[in-house]
């Protein structure tokens, strides 16, 4: 018989909490959506920003739901907290204190949940592998993906983010990783952060919950590393580890290059040469598949074993993928950077389309506003100009606010059309778009691109 993930008694020892005529001897798995509930699920009625759990304890015990975590409210089948999150807490710090698995904390700027699905990859070759799923990286994503983590698990890794100062640290010391990856520092949340310099202050936050003899692996290529190494040395840090394609670092890359939608290199470190091959294409996304085979090294895993699964790595949705619709002989290809965007996975980004060829037809690219960017937003879209003209698309469509001053920058003529709204950009971009095109969707999540991916899919996608 399988093991459950906690059994009723260690779920009230965990959080002090009364039950109240649960059936349910044991838990199977951890929700906080009424709609999506795993085999013997706890829903935990967190309160969030635009809806509270409990509102949904009744809709969720129906949907099959084994028992719901409250901290209000009566009835069967409940566990009555004094507060639903710090419940939630209290079980991820459970399931951390019981467990024996190599755990991996990832933040950055850019490239934490391709980095985190990277070593994703690469520890399932090696044993049972809990990592986060999606972008579950704040308050409540952290707790709940650490929860979720069984007893057996032999590698964890756990992507962490942040909007502000002080939000990473309390993250990094419950999930209390052995090693710390800090993907790269670049312009993003300068909103609330102000600086480059704060933003790397508020990565560094992540190596004072390193346990005792911890890892630091630290992407070298920009000029914050400094920063970050006295920061590391700071925390206590046993270990610092850097990589990138600058010189001087402990796993160097060298002799990149992309061939179609795949990436190759030779990575370097100390004596040994490896040859790396990945399924994406892109010198960041290099960058990130270096530091999981660095992660993986240090965690143990054979190297050829790494390299293997690093080989069969593709892109995520929204972040790179390439989907070609209709018929093959003439099809539109679509790739989808829908998901989020700052100055550098947007230049990195418009780098990669530079490289791609249309089927038969034109390229386009439809970026959406980097948003989080404070009073620098208007000079950071601006500074895009030439990255769109050397991307060689045949058309730019700019939506959101800040775009604007992107179209200024790029001049007048036909090039460049821009929309306030994805919206209002939809109808035009969908009768622009033909079999034969190649078009890139790039903008931060909140501006809503996905819905033009899902609708250039729907149109195009032959059934």
């Amino acid at each position: 018989m399988t093991q459950p993930l906690f059994t009723l008694d260690a779920i009230l020892a965990a959080t002090g909490g009364k039950a109240s005529d649960v059936s349910a001897k044991a838990i199977d798995s951890i929700s906080i959506d009424s709609r999506d509930l795993g085999p013997d699920a706890l829903f935990v009625a967190i309160k969030g920003d635009r809806f509270d759990g409990h509102d949904f304890v009744d809709t969720a015990l129906a949907n099959g739901a084994a028992a719901a975590l409250v901290s209000r409210g009566e009835g069967q089948n409940r566990i009555m907290v004094p507060d639903a999150l710090g419940g939630l807490v209290d079980l991820a710090k459970a399931a951390r204190a019981r467990s024996r698995a190599l755990i991996v904390g990832v933040t950055g700027s850019v490239g934490k949940t391709t980095t985190k699905e990277a070593l994703r990859t690469v520890f399932e070759a090696a044993g049972q592998t809990h990592a986060s799923i999606k972008s579950f990286n704040n308050h409540w994503g952290v707790p709940l993906m650490l929860a979720r983590m069984r007893e057996t698990a032999q590698f964890g890794v756990f992507e962490m983010g942040m909007n502000a100062p002080d939000e990473i640290r309390p993250l990094s010391k419950l999930v209390r990783p052995h090693i710390a990856v800090i993907t790269t520092i670049a312009p993003a949340h300068l909103e609330k952060l102000g600086s480059l310099e704060a933003i790397a202050r508020a990565k560094a936050e992540i190596f004072e919950g390193l346990e005792p003899g911890g890892i630091a692996v630290i992407n070298a290529d920009h000029p914050q590393i400094d920063l970050l190494l006295e920061a590391a040395k700071a925390a206590g840090v046993g270990q610092v580890v850097t990589f990138g394609f600058s010189r001087g670092v402990d796993w160097q890359i060298l002799e990149a290059e992309t061939a179609g939608d795949r990436s190759f290199a030779t990575i370097v470190n100390g004596n040994e040469r490896y040859a790396l091959a990945i399924g994406v294409a892109g010198r960041h996304m290099l960058s990130n598949a270096t530091a999981a085979l660095a992660v993986a090294t240090l965690a143990g895993v054979d190297p050829a074993v790494a390299l293997k699964a690093l080989a069969g790595f593709g892109p995520q949705p929204g972040r790179g993928q390439r989907i070609a619709l209709g018929p093959s002989e003439k099809p539109l290809l679509l790739i989808d950077e829908s998901y989020n965007a700052n100055t550098a996975s947007m230049s990195a980004a418009l780098e990669v389309f530079g490289s791609v060829s249309a089927p038969s037809g034109k390229k386009m690219v439809i970026l959406g506003d980097m948003l989080e960017l404070g009073e620098a937003a208007p000079s950071h879209h601006a500074g895009l100009a030439d990255a769109v003209r050397d991307s060689r698309a045949d058309a730019a469509y700019l939506v959101g606010p800040n775009m604007a001053r992107l179209g200024e920058a790029l001049g007048d003529g036909a090039f460049s059309r821009h929309f306030t709204t994805v919206d209002e950009a939809m109808p035009e971009v969908l009768a622009t778009l033909a079999y034969g095109d190649a078009v890139m969707v790039k903008g931060s999540n909140g501006v809503g691109l996905s819905k033009l991916v899902t609708a250039i899919k729907d149109k195009f996608q032959q059934r």
